[in-house]
């Protein structure tokens, strides 16, 4: 195999990338993401952990309180960000439903040493993003007015639950942890699958445009125009990958081994793109070749994903440097995997290029 024909073959396919539109949305979505990446970490992470969004309320809410007195109002007192107003249910409500404040709290007439519970009712605008932030403030209240609750009527408890120390944070380990464990992870895998699909679209478009004939008409071999286009996919997965450490930096988290980091997802994106050749090249049909291929990348993750050392884990180890050297022989595993696929799609296309002289 001539690399100097490869290298031909792979500069064309690098030329005609514009015209692919498999990787001009992948590139259009990178940079979206990029552009819009604080706004967007701030929405996720409210999905994934409402409490998260607690940091970025600066503004102070008015709260309507109605009912008894109680030690409740004590705990509203110690907030800088929620200011008590007394009123009546029913003016409480209205000014809630004009907006006037943000949530009402109905305290009912029961002592703290009663028998029976004391049940808090909290009236909030329902769907309203205002309201999650509320939730969440007024939650830290009602836990400092149970744990009050809890010491009043310590005398009637027959249990203690075991108690728990937590290591102290910042306040902003829920955000960390949705970025390094979910994020990150998924933006760095994202290149290898947009990479194996490529291969997929380049590969059966030369037989749909019936331009096959053509280039295996030159020097070029049938194996050398297959390797060209690998190289190209192969190439561009550590260059997108790069590209989102680079955005995920300028925005000011921070990734630990990104040479490593790189190195596994070009291993473990050449070994999906040698995959997605295979299968491209025994169906020759973009439509049944991407879903042949996408069937079999479920099947592929859900068998990695049971591995403790999963490529979604170990992208979190590597960029809060806690893989350990481990890492290295699960490289060296990957690595001898793509090559053993190497061959047989060497050995595969080898094949196909030799008999379709005779087809002609």
């Amino acid at each position: 195999m001539n690399a100097r024909h490869v290298g031909i073959i792979a500069k064309k396919e690098f030329m005609g990338l514009s015209s692919e539109k498999t990787i001009v949305f992948a590139i259009l979505l990178q940079v979206f993401i990029a552009m819009f990446s604080s706004f967007l970490m701030v929405g996720l992470t409210a999905m994934y952990d409402p409490e998260a969004i607690e940091g970025y309320s600066t503004v102070t809410y008015g709260i309507g309180y109605t009912g008894a007195e109680s030690a409740l109002i004590d705990e509203f007192a110690k907030r800088d960000d929620l200011v008590l107003h007394r009123m009546d249910l029913p003016a409480a409500l209205a000014a809630l439903k004009d907006r006037q404040i943000a949530a009402v709290v109905h305290v009912p007439d029961t002592p703290p040493d009663a028998e029976g519970p004391v049940t808090v009712t909290l009236y909030l605008i329902q769907n309203d993003l205002q309201s999650s932030v509320i939730n969440v403030k007024l939650k830290e209240v009602f836990q400092s007015y149970e744990k009050e609750l809890r010491e009043v009527r310590a005398d009637r408890m027959v249990a203690f639950p075991v108690g728990l120390n937590f290591p102290e944070s910042g306040g902003g380990e829920n955000f960390f942890e949705f970025v390094y464990g979910l994020l990150i992870p998924l933006l760095v895998l994202l290149p290898a699958i947009v990479s194996a699909a490529l291969i997929i679209d380049l590969i059966t478009e030369e037989y749909q445009r019936q331009t096959l004939e053509t280039l295996i008409s030159t020097p070029i071999t049938y194996t050398e125009m297959i390797w060209g286009k690998i190289a190209t996919c192969g190439v561009l997965v550590p260059v997108q990958a790069g590209a989102w450490l680079l955005l995920l930096g300028f925005n000011g988290i921070a990734v630990e081994n990104p040479a490593a980091i790189l190195l596994h997802i070009s291993a473990g994106g050449l070994f999906l793109i040698l995959l997605a050749t295979l299968v491209a090249l025994h169906y020759r049909e973009r439509t049944s070749a991407q879903f042949v291929f996408s069937t079999a990348l479920v099947v592929v993750f859900l068998f990695v994903m049971a591995v403790p050392y999963n490529p979604l884990n170990l992208m979190v180890r590597l960029a809060v440097d806690t893989a350990g050297p481990t890492h290295w022989l699960i490289l060296v595993l990957v690595a001898g995997a793509a090559a053993l696929l190497g061959w047989i799609t060497t050995a595969y296309a080898r094949r196909i290029g030799e008999a379709a002289p005779q087809a002609r």
